[in-house]
């Protein structure tokens, strides 16, 4: 064989790399400018109108999507509660089970998977009744959904910190820092948590993500969240519930490249 013949595992070249990116780019942008376009229209007559988009920040339109904008804060406290349920009781698991009982790594993995393989319809049934408890609790309030999304979020947020979690030698990061008098705590917040740090947001922002766009539990739950308020506004102003979907996509988009920024840069050193 020429040395010039492609090799098993070689990297695509500049102009494959320039294609493959163009598709894929070209796959999210055609709808996307679609429901650009769409929102401009001027109904069924023909033409392009800013009506749409001025209604958003007339006054006397507000009170018609008062019920939009209570359903997109309750997303928004969704989303973090998720992300802390996350944070709070997986990633120290994980850690835990990486450091002290490397045995119940696959029994662990094997729950956090689960989830992905329940249909959501199937999800809802189980948690209907845990949820005539969780009324009693704590009430009936939207953020009460975070405890379905975090078991939702379970298999996306496991596989993004167990790839970081797999990259770093946390035992003798561990190890090294006790040696050197640090206590546990320390160990984890200023140890363990910056080498993790990739895993973490990739772990926050699909969290986030997919609490934007549920649609199933918070309906057959009777929640109202951003995806259930724009499917009743859609019935009176498409419009408008295209409007907010892009501006969703939006957020998630600079989540996205928030995260990417601050994944790329590494702390600065001390120097002594």
């Amino acid at each position: 064989m020429s040395t010039d013949a492609v090799r098993i595992g070689a990297e695509p070249g500049k102009v494959a790399r320039t294609v493959i990116l163009g598709a894929v780019g070209l796959v999210f942008a055609v709808p996307i400018l679609a429901m650009i376009e769409f929102t401009f229209r001027a109904g069924l007559g023909g033409g392009y109108t800013l009506d749409h988009w001025a209604a958003l920040v007339d006054p006397e339109q507000n009170t018609k999507y008062r019920q939009l904008f209570t359903a997109i804060g309750n997303s928004l406290v969704l989303a973090v509660v998720t992300v802390a349920i996350v944070l709070v009781i997986l990633l120290p698991t994980m850690i835990l089970v990486q450091l002290q009982f490397p045995r119940l790594r696959r029994p662990l993995e094997f729950i956090c998977i689960v989830p992905i393989t329940v249909p959501a319809i199937v999800l809802v049934v189980g948690l209907a009744p845990v949820y005539g408890v969780v009324v009693r609790i704590f009430g009936s309030s939207a953020w009460t959904l975070a405890f379905a999304y975090g078991i939702t979020v379970l298999p996306y947020a496991y596989r993004s910190i167990q790839a970081n979690l797999s990259a770093v030698d946390v035992i003798t990061l561990s190890e090294a820092a006790r040696s050197l008098g640090a206590n546990w705590l320390n160990v984890l917040w200023l140890v363990l948590l910056p080498n993790l740090r990739r895993g973490i947001l990739a772990a926050s922002l699909i969290s986030v993500a997919v609490v934007l766009g549920e649609y199933t539990i918070a309906s057959l739950l009777n929640r109202a969240n951003l995806q259930t308020a724009l499917v009743q506004v859609s019935k009176s102003d498409p419009y408008v519930a295209v409007i907010f979907a892009l501006l969703a996509l939006g957020l998630v988009l600079v989540l996205l490249l928030l995260i990417s920024r601050i994944g790329s840069t590494r702390p600065g050193r001390k120097r002594t």
